[in-house]
Order: C-alpha cells, then structure tokens, then sequence
C-alpha cells in the first residue's frame, strides 16, 4: 500500500501500481492493469473497457501529449540521421533529401504515435489520474468566478 502524508499524520491508501510496467503494456497497445486485453478498438481509438480484465479506460485524457511526444522523438532521430547523411556525403539535391526524409518522417510519426499513446495511457492508469483512482473527477472552479 502507498502511503501518503496530510497534515503529518500518515495515511494508508490505494496500492502502488509499477509505473514502468503499465507504460510497458500500453506500448505494447494491451491493458496497463493486465496486459492481456487490447487498448485500441481503432488506429487511435481506445477501448471502453479491458475485455480480459474489466478495467474501465474510457475515461483517460492522453490529450496531444503522444503528438508532442511522437514529434519530439522522430524530429530528434531525423534531423540526426539527416545531419549525419549531409556531413558524410554533401551531394545530395534538395528533392533527393525531399525524396529520403518527408517519408521517413511521415512513417516514423505514425509507427510511433499508437505506441506512445498506449504509454500515456499507461502512465495515467498507474498513477490514478483522471478517473481511474475509481473517484469521480470535480471540475475546477475559473479562477474569475
């Protein structure tokens, strides 16, 4: 069991979840609690429920954080891989780097996007965020109100 401390007194709460296994299995697009159920009904799409174990994932909110993430991490290998390809030979046209890196970049974003997607989802399960602690979220109050 985690515990947390309020106020300094020590409280007993929900168990630990393994961070680096949950993400694990939503790379592998399969349930972050189980790891036997599919995460994604479609390309992009997540599942309502786990059909293997039951746990609900409807409700995460990876949002455009595996975009981000997708453009961070293939924006970093291809710009390295073209830096290194125009350091070594400098005799390519600009419709040959056209012709090598807009198709590298478009199939290395969606080779990547569906797994980063399932991590996120995964990250959100282990630690309890929004929603799947079992407790219904409240929505903040405008700071103007």
């Amino acid at each position: 069991m985690e515990e947390q401390i309020f106020g300094g007194e020590r409280h007993s709460s929900r168990p630990a979840r393994s961070i680096w296994q949950a993400m694990k299995r939503g790379m592998l697009c399969s349930c972050p609690n189980c790891g036997e159920g599919k995460l994604f009904r479609s390309f992009l799409k997540t599942v309502d429920r786990c059909e293997a174990c039951g746990e609900e994932i409807y409700h995460h909110r990876a949002d455009d954080l595996p975009a981000y993430l997708t453009l961070v991490i293939v924006g970093h290998v291809v710009i390295g891989a073209f830096m290194g390809v125009e350091a070594a030979t400098a005799h390519f046209s600009l419709l040959q780097h056209l012709a090598i890196w807009v198709p590298l970049t478009v199939i290395g974003s969606l080779a990547m996007l569906r797994p980063v997607k399932g991590g996120v989802v995964g990250l959100q399960w282990a630690l309890y965020m929004h929603g799947f602690g079992g407790e219904a979220e409240l929505a903040e109050p405008h700071p103007e109100l």
